[in-house]
């Protein structure tokens, strides 16, 4: 499969070994210094653009992907205020787009025991619920998207939260997701009930990027060959 890199930073290089470790060809890395070459043979010649850039740059990249027919896999967060707008051209435009906030196959269980953990807990209303998240100091989006897709699954399944805030709970309703940035620590997630007797947390610990970029490039190998908006629901079968 013929493979195009959007941003060459440390995950860009982490996917680049995985994906050619898997036998797929890298036919394109477009970084901040070459976005001409959307518009280039060898870009236009991939099977799926692998996309992980800033929130700023996101979008944009997502447009000319499109634009050259080159379907995406988007690993960036903090761009989701868009989103309207890539679902729309993968129904109206056939256009493909894989979305996940975290490609880790560990993350994406801790998402499914989040809901089921949370589906129990909506029967014990003297719990309240707080996140933490810990990501490195080069992440620009604060609370992370696997932060705000877990806060979600709590939403969707407990009656008496209805948001999440960043830091804060300024209602009862609230869920308070407190940030961390510092050194380079990959992503730490944490889900704390806490009632006045006792605190029951679950928690996922990513060790390095290996597990986001083997994700990515299998999303990559789902992603070929098919047509609209597409998850990792759709590839794991959850």
């Amino acid at each position: 499969m013929n493979i195009a890199l959007i941003g060459y930073g440390k995950m860009g290089h982490e996917i680049e070994k995985i994906a050619i470790s898997r036998g797929h060809n890298i036919v394109s890395i477009i970084d901040v210094n070459n976005p001409e070459d959307f518009e280039s043979a060898a870009f236009k010649s991939a099977d799926v653009a692998i996309e992980f850039s800033t929130p700023d740059s996101a979008i944009n990249n997502y447009r000319r992907s499109f634009a050259a027919n080159v379907p995406v896999v988007a690993g960036t967060t903090g761009w989701l205020d868009h989103m309207d707008e890539v679902k729309k051209a993968c129904a109206e435009e056939g256009k493909t787009f894989f979305y996940a906030s975290n490609y880790s196959l560990g993350v994406n269980i801790f998402f499914t025991l989040n809901r089921y953990l949370a589906k129990i807990m909506n029967n014990y209303p003297s719990y309240d619920i707080r996140m933490e998240e810990t990501h490195h100091i080069h992440k620009l989006d604060a609370p992370s998207g696997t932060a705000i897709t877990l806060a979600e699954g709590i939403i969707e399944n407990v009656e008496r939260k209805e948001n999440w805030n960043l830091e804060t709970e300024e209602k009862e309703s609230d869920i308070a997701i407190h940030c961390i940035r510092e050194g380079e620590v990959p992503g730490i997630h944490e889900i704390i009930y806490e009632s006045e007797v006792d605190t029951i947390s679950i928690k996922h610990d990513s060790k390095n990027r290996k597990g986001l970029a083997l994700g990515a490039v299998l999303a990559a190998e789902f992603t070929n060959g098919k047509k609209g908006f597409l998850g990792m629901k759709d590839m794991l079968n959850f």
